[in-house]
């Protein structure tokens, strides 16, 4: 189990406890954006609960809706300009899996919300974990345009950016949920 999910210590958030009650079925068609390194769409214990484009037709190698991506499946690449968000890090991956990580399986992890959570996967992050903040501006418009009532966002910078706050404004005017990692320095 994840050490935050259930701990002999009691520091955690009890999650077996509350999936006792609640697993996110009543959640379901939720898209949560995690905005991070990209997401391994294909691992076994997320594959299920990956978001998929409507609008984009896999594999055709067209623009389907028109917005600039081809085959935006998952949804996008920033940091390399593709439709293809695969995660060559692992980070946004293991964030994805905290979310919504398939549970009852026999496999991996269990994601708080694992019954009903749909995950977005857009990449602004490199394989060095590095990222430019015009690109992180681009996935948190991209995720509002595209449902997501949720954004993820477990990564840090130094600074301050307009362009940054003035996204995550236009988001919150949205209605959707902006959420950032509190670190890992304590």
């Amino acid at each position: 189990a994840l050490w935050g999910m259930h701990h002999y210590d009691d520091k955690d958030i009890d999650a077996p406890e509350a999936w006792k009650i609640f697993t996110g079925e009543f959640s379901a068609g939720i898209v949560v954006a995690v905005i991070d390194t990209g997401i391994d769409y294909n691992h076994e214990d997320l594959r299920e609960n990956m978001w998929r484009n409507p609008n984009e037709i896999p594999g055709n190698g067209i623009d389907d809706d028109g917005n600039g991506y081809i085959d935006d499946i998952h949804g996008v690449d920033f940091a390399n300009e593709d439709g293809d968000p695969m995660d060559d890090q692992l980070h946004g991956t293991h964030c994805a899996g905290t979310i919504a990580g398939v549970g009852n399986n026999g496999l991996g992890v269990t994601g708080v919300a694992w019954h009903g959570v749909r995950l977005m996967a857009l990449k602004f992050l490199n394989s060095a974990g590095d990222g430019r903040t015009s690109d992180a501006v681009k996935a948190i418009d991209y995720a509002v345009a595209h449902g997501a009532r949720i954004l993820s966002n477990s990564w840090g910078g130094t600074g301050s950016s307009a362009a940054m706050r003035v996204a995550i404004e236009r988001a919150e005017a949205a209605g959707v949920l902006f959420v950032a990692a509190a670190g890992n320095a304590g």
